[in-house]
């Protein structure tokens, strides 16, 4: 284990805030409420439903007839075999399906001709360089590519949607965001329409759905596009784990579809009611974001204070009003924040992570790097009871896991290499990473010791 230390430094800031009052928000109040009029669900989808609706009559028709004609009905039908007629039928309905959903959606070319359409024709902002478009841009815009793409791509271009954007001084909105909030939107639909089709989501709430497409679609860009800058963001949905993950939500939950296997699942049911009821859980305040104060609270506080400050640093936008209260962190940053910490050992999620323990900025760590980081873990462990340990020990270890090319440095190529770096970065930001790797051998006997029958 780890000898005695030396100088430990504590990091203790005030958590004490001005409580903020509670805002209007909406999609707040109905979250917890659990109220919604389920708007967003295509005609098809609508369509599906009423069906099946239909056929669940006949069949309880079917069955009263049977039952009182003395017979036993039937409860079980074998699924169709691979080949046979019903099979190729059940596989053309299914594509046909999603062929007419897809036809409502903007698809990668749709998207790209909108890009190039947004940048020839906006302004470019000469104190930022960003580009921007002022709402006759944005009128004259839509009229290109209405007939360029087509008339479904005209409701994105609704006075409403302009209005949602920030403007500045000149009243202009940047087109990155506007972009970027398309291609959501997309997504969100794609999702919406394939509830239906997927057993374990078709009895799902109605007001839960817009909800739930909003946390579903946020996967798929925070690992197709990490960036947020939404190229090639399409052919990497379709060759991405999301996908089939979401895909896997077919099965019937009959079909031994255990508990852990759906908590494990980011787009099953249980897995977004669980994200909703830890943000709100959080939001004590109940203004619709979190404060440093109330992230804290994370994980039953076993995050480093450090870490929450360095994940505002690099993952949260400035509020409007400016200044230290005005930043907190909303729901789609809150969804970006835990997809990090549970896919600590993808590149998608350590890239995130790096961010926040790069301190300074240089695209590297160094040694009073890592033992400015694991100071604030080292104080959480004393709190918490456990045996005195050498800060400096935990350093060196780190460096013989990590092995870096430079001796002096440690990167992200570094941590991505190692095939250890999301236990890196789960020692240096939260305690209950430390211990687990510090008791990883004990862990891994009870997993290996085999389960006694009674």
């Amino acid at each position: 284990m780890y000898g005695n230390s030396g100088d430990v430094e504590g990091n203790d800031p005030s958590g004490s805030r001005k409580a903020s009052p509670p805002s209007a928000m909406p999609w707040v109040r109905n979250l917890r409420r659990y109220i919604g009029d389920g708007a967003g669900l295509g005609s098809e989808a609508l369509m599906e439903l009423e069906t099946k609706k239909i056929l669940l009559d006949i069949f309880k028709e079917k069955q009263q007839k049977s039952a009182a004609a003395g017979t036993i009905p039937s409860f079980y039908k074998k699924k169709p075999e691979d080949g046979s007629i019903s099979h190729r039928v059940q596989r053309l309905a299914k594509y046909r399906f999603l062929k007419k959903q897809s036809d409502l959606l903007l698809n990668a070319d749709d998207l790209d001709a909108m890009w190039v359409c947004l940048r020839e024709n906006c302004v470019i902002d000469d104190a930022t360089g960003a580009e921007k478009m002022n709402y006759e841009d944005f009128c004259h815009i839509a009229s290109v590519c209405t007939e360029q793409i087509g008339p479904k791509c005209r409701r994105f271009f609704s006075p409403s949607n302009f209005m949602k954007f920030e403007k500045d001084e000149s009243g202009r909105i940047a087109i990155l965001p506007f972009y970027l909030y398309v291609m959501r939107t997309e997504m969100e639909a794609y999702i919406r329409g394939l509830i239906p089709n997927l057993a374990q989501l078709r009895d799902m709430p109605a007001a839960f759905v817009q909800m739930y497409c909003r946390i579903a679609a946020h996967k798929f860009f925070f690992f197709c596009d990490p960036n947020r800058r939404g190229k090639g963001c399409i052919k990497k949905i379709l060759l991405s784990n999301c996908l089939q993950e979401l895909m896997e939500l077919h099965q019937e939950s009959e079909e031994e579809v255990t508990d852990a296997e759906q908590a494990e699942n980011w787009f099953s049911l249980a897995s977004a009611q669980r994200i909703c009821d830890m943000f709100l859980a959080l939001d004590k305040d109940m203004n619709g974001t979190l404060s440093k104060q109330e992230l804290r609270e994370y994980a039953d506080g076993t995050l480093t204070d450090i870490f929450i400050e360095r994940v505002f640093d690099e993952h949260v936008r400035r509020g409007k009003g400016g200044g230290v209260n005005g930043r907190e962190m909303d729901f789609e940053s809150f969804l970006d924040f835990v997809l990090a910490l549970e896919n600590k050992d993808t590149p998608e999620g350590l890239t995130y992570l790096f961010r926040c323990l790069d301190l300074h900025g240089r695209g590297f760590l160094t040694t009073a790097d890592i033992y400015t980081l694991f100071r604030d873990v080292h104080q959480k462990w004393i709190e918490g009871g456990n045996y005195e340990l050498c800060i400096e020990d935990v350093r060196d270890e780190i460096w013989d896991m990590v092995k870096p090319t430079d001796p002096l440095h440690i990167t992200l190529a570094d941590l991505l290499s190692c095939k250890q770096g999301g236990t890196v970065a789960s020692m240096l930001v939260d305690v209950r990473g430390f211990w687990a790797h510090d008791n990883r051998e004990n862990l891994l006997q009870e997993e290996e010791e085999p389960v006694e029958e009674g």
